[in-house]
């Protein structure tokens, strides 16, 4: 077995821990902007551009599909180039991106988004794997946080999205180029990085390999693990369900009798208690021995909301909230299993890739597979206890996930 010695990995110079995390947190920020900008506008779009609504649908899904695309591929990047310029070259092709898709042609459109689903893929695989390069002792920590600016900066920009377009003549384009601004700045702050990589204090530091028994037995890939299909497993079954309910809920509500201006408050109150969701898992993990009581039992309020908008759909609200927060609970659990079923950062970039690359896949089909069960049925009944059976799967992957093991 790979022995771990507690060596301090080298680092080039000092940087303050105050400036590596707030660079984190920036680049957290840009991670959703981009992509939950685009439906509050997307009527408009399609107008002014032609789109139909298949086409509509398949623009919404284009990020999705380049993380899965480009996720099993950025660890291998990250070596190459290591990981603050990998953050680095992220963060400028998402500024490029998102001012192509905002000029007025459909085909910028096209390319600029998928450009901002591939750079924002790379983020996504090399942060879990800075955090737990620089940050293994406080992974649950700093992994919330970033996860709740994450989710704070999604809800503002979908929230912002139509009173900017209605600010000036240029309409839709001036909210979906505006996020540039944040990239930009993202990118100023990791600059003093670039140079040299970070140093945290001794206690923080990353675990060495100790390098004679690294050349001899390296570690299994995760894709050749139980624990890392486990891990994988979570993270796309949460994906889809999470992405289920972000896309349908609305209309699932609208069906049952619920007002449009009620359905969409309700919208907003899942992505504010997905915060608070994400906010407590990060509280409560460094409290835990392992994760296997949040894990399997955050998803049966899913399942509880599930079966509440089935037999008593007056109670919106509620199933709502509860959705948001076992929503903002899953997915730090994810992220944060990157670096806790890892004993390495390199590790936890080759979990990262392996699980956002099948998790984006299975997020990106889920709506539309929802969506054409209803098309068929004619009824949102058999996509809700669709969704409510996923959750129960993913209660026995929470579990097994959970467990205080590694992945070698």
């Amino acid at each position: 077995m790979t022995t771990i010695t507690a060596k301090p990995a080298p680092r080039q110079a000092l940087l303050p821990t105050a400036l590596v995390v707030a660079g984190l947190l920036l680049i957290a920020a840009n991670l959703r902007a981009g992509i939950t900008t685009i439906g509050p506008v997307l009527t408009e779009l399609q107008r002014d551009l032609g789109l139909s609504s298949l086409a509509a649908s398949i623009l919404i899904s284009l990020p999705l599909l380049a993380f899965a695309v480009i996720s099993p591929v950025t660890p291998a990047l990250a070596r190459r180039l290591g990981l603050e310029q990998s953050l680095a070259l992220g963060l400028a092709a998402l500024v490029v991106g998102l001012v192509t898709r905002s000029l007025p042609a459909q085909a910028t459109l096209w390319v600029g988004t998928a450009l901002v689903g591939v750079a924002i893929a790379v983020l996504n695989v090399a942060l879990p794997a800075l955090v737990k390069r620089d940050f293994p002792t406080r992974i649950g920590q700093i992994t919330g946080a970033y996860s709740a600016v994450q989710s704070i900066f999604a809800a503002i920009a979908a929230g912002v999205a139509i009173p900017v377009a209605h600010a000036t003549d240029l309409g839709w384009r001036l909210p979906l180029a505006m996020w540039a601004g944040v990239a930009l700045l993202a990118f100023g702050v990791m600059a003093p990085q670039l140079r040299r990589h970070t140093v945290v204090p001794a206690r923080q530091d990353d675990l060495r390999i100790d390098s004679h028994s690294f050349e001899n037995r390296p570690w299994r890939s995760p894709w050749r693990t139980a624990l890392g299909w486990q891990v994988t497993a979570f993270m796309g079954i949460q994906s889809i369900g999470y992405y289920i309910f972000i896309t349908w809920l609305p209309s699932i509500e609208r069906a049952a009798g619920t007002s449009e201006t009620a359905a969409g408050m309700h919208q907003f109150l899942l992505n504010g208690c997905a915060i608070i969701g994400s906010i407590s898992c990060s509280a409560l993990l460094p409290r835990l021995r392992d994760q296997r009581a949040l894990a399997a039992g955050v998803p049966v309020l899913t399942v509880t909301a599930g079966v509440g908008l089935l037999l008593a759909p007056a109670w919106g609200a509620l199933w709502a909230a509860m959705i948001g927060v076992a929503g903002g609970v899953t997915i730090v659990l994810s992220l944060s299993f990157f670096g806790l079923r890892t004993r390495h950062h390199s590790q936890a970039s080759d979990l990262s890739g392996m699980a956002q690359c099948v998790g984006y896949l299975f997020a990106a089909a889920g709506p539309v597979a929802i969506g054409a069960l209803h098309d068929a049925t004619g009824s949102w009944t058999p996509a809700l206890v669709v969704s409510i059976a996923l959750q129960v799967v993913l209660i026995g992957f929470g579990y097994l996930a959970g467990r205080d093991r590694f992945v070698d």
